[in-house]
């Protein structure tokens, strides 16, 4: 294997990470809407991500980074031409992370209910936006000659990369309610159950028409195990969450959303942005890599530094493993 072509394999495992992670995030922000019927159970939901939402997010910076220092040319390519639907995931996520630290600041019932509309509002568009940015990753976007971006925003509003979109938010969103079962306890953690049946189906029927899609279209023979491996790890997730066992559910949600990633990067390798212009256009993991230098350094860096950062929110994650409940809430807050 070549560096370039180990970098790939790490930075898809790096956005992978990222989004078995932030998934639930952005699904508990969702809930905070659907599912929490006051204040109280808001504040539950929002506990439940309190200690982990903000290491959550280093996988993003982790692999924006790896992005930026191994594939330079898809990084610039990428973030230019997606301008505009990253700025806005930039700043959701930046009044996200405020709405979370504020909220509490003042008891006046408008400040609180304000910064609860930013959370479940900034967690619903990233969710929709990451999968519409990945779907188009994957169909093809206008790349000219000297591999810059040369469509508009329109060129990113196909039906492929809207339903992209749209199961993303779903998924995510039950793999939260998911993780809302397995992390409260009481009424809400039944309820919870209950929006994972019905988001879960909902997830499935869209699983299907996107991946179907994404494997007819797009795929190869190595993308259709991961396809496979998605579709019964949703399923099964749904009989286990049915039947109350929640850890095991949780745990294959998130293969679901690890299954369906590698579905998109194993379908797009070796290209890392296809053209839509004239596939010899295409930004590949030859043309757009760093020199094998580069790569050299940053995978004894890689080497020393991931095992520690895994390590460290590994042990954070079960410091924080007790459920919660309304009962935990403070009655002032």
């Amino acid at each position: 294997m070549h560096l370039h072509d180990f970098w790939f394999l790490l930075i898809a495992v790096l956005w992978t990470g990222y989004f078995f992670l932030e998934g639930f995030d952005f699904g508990i922000g969702v809930l905070t809407r659907t599912l929490a019927r006051d204040r109280t159970e808001r504040r539950v939901l929002i506990n439940t991500i309190g200690p982990v939402w903000d290491g959550n997010e280093v996988w993003l910076i982790t692999a924006a980074g790896a992005t930026f220092a191994a594939f330079p040319d898809w990084y610039a390519t990428l973030f230019s031409g997606f301008y505009l639907p990253l700025l806005a995931v930039l700043v959701c996520l930046i009044v996200r992370g405020v709405a979370f630290e504020y909220r509490h600041k003042r008891p006046e019932e408008r400040w609180q209910r304000n910064w609860e509309n930013a959370i479940f509002w900034c967690s619903l568009l990233p969710a929709f936006l990451w999968g519409a940015v990945f779907a188009n990753v994957l169909r093809g976007v206008p790349v000219g000659p000297d591999k810059n971006y040369t469509g508009d925003v329109l060129d990113l509003m196909s039906p492929y990369a809207l339903l992209g979109g749209l199961f993303t938010l779903v998924l995510f969103t039950f793999h939260g309610a998911v993780f809302a079962a397995l992390k409260t306890t009481g009424d809400i953690r039944h309820r919870a159950r209950a929006h994972a049946a019905r988001h879960g189906l909902a997830a499935a029927v869209l699983a299907v028409a996107f991946l179907a899609w994404t494997q007819a279209a797009y795929g190869n023979g190595r993308s259709l195990p991961a396809t496979v491996v998605a579709v019964l790890a949703l399923l099964a997730a749904l009989a286990l969450n049915r039947s109350g066992r929640e850890g095991w559910a949780f745990a294959l949600s998130g293969v679901t959303v690890a299954a369906a990633f590698a579905t998109v990067f194993l379908a797009l390798f070796p290209d890392v942005l296809p053209s839509s212009s004239d596939p010899a256009w295409s930004l590949t993991v030859t043309n757009a890599a760093s020199s094998p230098y580069t790569l050299g350094i940053m995978t004894w860096v890689a080497g020393f530094a991931t095992p520690l950062i895994i390590g460290y929110q590994a042990w954070t994650y079960w410091v924080f493993r007790k459920r919660i409940g309304t009962q935990h809430i403070p009655a002032a807050h």
